[in-house]
């Protein structure tokens, strides 16, 4: 299998070098015993409380990219500490990839409190792909009903299907909007429909279309 080994110290003090090399040292030979192939090694100097450090995005967009199989690090505390720690243990292991670790000599075991909270997390982040999930049907039913019909309004349908569009259907947002669904509902109905288009965008399209029509006006 394809691992990463991780190297964490807290300071940038030039002493916290001999720490960094040590555990690359510990976790190359971990990796040894257990025959896994060694792709990158990342060493970073940031505290463990910060989310924003440019070695632990590197490590989760290589996760993302199913670059590696196994990450290792020396003990749970160098991925982070605290509310970091959770967030980026849940980002790994979702992703399926194993963390070894040398403190367990193998496969890392998390604490009870631990499996618990990241547990709860992955309950909720279930619930809120269901509940965006169940907005999208709503908003895309209320359109339907109301009139709206995709596969007239919508150009191209079915030939660039599952790409997403960068332009913005201004006249649909102004006829879902008079068939009075909110901005949410029209946002849910375009992302349904292939759209990558935020809530605020939406407005801001609608907004200038109304300042448009009333400058016309006058």
């Amino acid at each position: 299998m394809k691992a990463i080994i991780y190297c964490r110290v807290s300071t940038t003090k030039e002493s916290q070098e001999t720490s960094l090399s040590r555990q690359e040292e510990e976790l190359t030979e971990l990796a040894k015993v257990n025959n896994f192939e060694i792709i990158n090694v990342i060493r970073e100097q940031a505290s463990g409380y910060e989310l924003e450090r440019d070695g632990i995005l590197e490590l989760l967009s290589l996760i993302k990219q199913k670059e590696v199989q196994v990450v290792l690090i020396q003990d749970e505390t160098r991925i982070g500490r605290g509310n970091a720690k959770i967030a980026i243990l849940h980002c790994i292991l979702k992703e399926e990839v194993l963390l070894y670790c040398i403190s367990h000599n193998g496969e890392l075991q998390l604490s009870e409190s631990d499996s618990m909270v990241l547990n709860i997390v992955g309950i909720v982040e279930e619930y809120q792909r269901k509940l965006h999930n169940i907005k999208i049907k709503r908003g895309m039913k209320r359109a339907i009903e109301n009139g709206y019909r995709p596969e007239n309004n919508l150009s191209n349908m079915g030939v660039h299907s599952g790409r997403e569009r960068i332009e913005v259907p201004i006249e649909e947002i102004v006829r879902l909007r008079k068939n009075e669904l909110t901005f949410s509902e029209i946002t849910a109905t375009l992302r349904g429909f292939g759209y990558k288009i935020s809530k605020a965008t939406v407005h801001r399209r609608y907004q200038e279309y109304i300042d448009s029509i009333s400058t016309a006006i006058e």
